[in-house]
């Protein structure tokens, strides 16, 4: 079956509750690309140095990384409906009170309650979204795709229309837009069922045990240390104003959600997932290169052309974790994602620190080096994935050739 059919269970024909949910979605995906526009303004609104404004991320993926643990023992005993009421509360809150920030510090903290929010939120959607659609799991995990896309393609443009006015109103803008989204879930979501055994904290560090969930959650360490340098540290190297800043963001948003959704299936259904993920993570090495070592307008360029390897990416990665292992889905992906965003913490805050103790340029040389070693562990590992990468194509494959993947 289509997706993409606007029949009955195709992706334009799903429950209000599935819509609901997906627009929540959208505005917390929004989050994660929302403080790009504006780290310069912030900066110079708290007088605070790129190195501590940078802890905005570091904060926010380091608790994230820390509750994924908790997020299956949360939704596996209060239900599905009440920990995204949960996490959309956090953020509401935390976002609202980011706003109001005098120092860098606080701001810093209040992200890092945004990261809870979010996490709880983020790791309980795909599951419900599923488990609400209509006619199957392939439309709804398409709708979760384009939800994220969406999300991280509009975040810096909001940030930009709003950060041009004052580098507080994108944190209330999305305190606001998730209000929205919480009084749709509370009207549209019923309770889902809740599964049958709960999930315990050590679960996910037990999933960890198997051979191939821990190569692709290695492998996607090193890579999403590049992908944040990219995300965190190239604002401050392009020194633009937020609308310009927003505009190179949106465009590489796009080409992420193009590359993530139609794309990345079309080149893993021809060349296999291991040679696309491989191949993209050496081009994503020679385009980081040349945006940390080339003229402004190059950097402009290959900020933009990142997005679209780092789409396929983000799709391969999530389709080896969760089904490389025997372990429930949500499970290893809680522990998958336990020990990648922990290199998203880590970027946001090495990368001015290496800037300080070298130059500008190497900071994008460390990011290269991590996605060319994210390569290697796929090529060294690739025994352990390539069962995983055999039975992907056949596996999601759609009539008309389109994988989907959920993220």
């Amino acid at each position: 079956m289509d997706p993409f059919d606007a029949g009955a269970g195709g992706l334009l024909r799903q429950p209000k509750a599935v819509w609901a949910t997906a627009g929540a979605s959208v505005v917390a995906f929004m989050g994660i690309g929302l403080v790009d526009p504006i780290p310069p303004s912030i900066a110079q609104g708290l007088h605070a140095t790129a190195g501590q404004v940078s802890l905005l991320f570091t904060s926010y993926f380091l608790i994230t990384a820390v509750a994924m643990l908790l997020t299956g023992f949360v939704s596996s005993r209060i239900g599905g409906r009440k920990t995204l009421l949960l996490g959309l509360a956090f953020v509401i809150v935390f976002a609202g009170l980011a706003g109001t920030s005098d120092t860098v510090g606080q701001l810093v903290g209040y992200r890092a309650g945004w990261g809870l929010g979010n996490a709880l939120f983020v790791s309980t959607a795909l599951a419900v979204i599923v488990g609400a659609a209509a006619g199957g799991s392939a439309a709804a995990i398409l709708l979760y795709e384009s939800a994220l896309g969406l999300g991280m393609a509009c975040g810096p443009l909001l940030g930009a229309v709003l950060g041009n006015l004052s580098w507080r109103y994108p944190f209330f803008g999305t305190a606001t837009l998730m209000a929205v989204g919480f009084l749709c879930i509370t009207a549209f979501l019923k309770e889902q069922p809740r599964p049958a055994r709960k999930t315990s904290v050590l679960d996910p560090l037990r999933a960890l045990g198997h051979g191939g969930l821990a190569s692709a959650a290695v492998s996607a360490f090193f890579y999403n240390y590049t992908f944040f340098t990219v995300l965190a540290f190239t604002p401050f190297v392009l020194d633009m104003t937020p609308y310009r800043s927003g505009a190179v963001f949106f465009a590489w948003g796009v080409l992420l959600a193009v590359f993530s959704v139609i794309v990345a299936p079309r080149m893993q259904a021809r060349f296999g997932s291991l040679k696309v993920l491989g191949g993209s993570l050496v081009l994503l090495a020679a385009d980081v290169l040349v945006l940390g070592y080339g003229s402004h307008t190059a950097a402009v360029v290959c900020t933009v052309l990142s997005g679209a390897f780092i789409g396929v990416n983000n799709t391969v990665y999530t389709e080896l974790a969760l089904g490389v292992s025997d372990a429930p889905r949500p499970v290893a992906s809680a522990g998958y994602n336990f020990v990648r965003w922990f290199a998203a913490a880590a970027a946001p805050y090495f990368a001015p620190k290496i800037e300080e103790w070298s130059d500008v340029h190497t900071p994008f040389t460390v990011a290269a080096v991590t996605a060319v070693l994210g390569a290697l562990v796929v090529v060294v590992r690739r025994r352990a994935l390539t069962h995983e990468a055999e039975e992907l194509v056949p596996e999601h494959a759609t009539e008309d050739g389109v994988t989907v993947f959920a993220d």
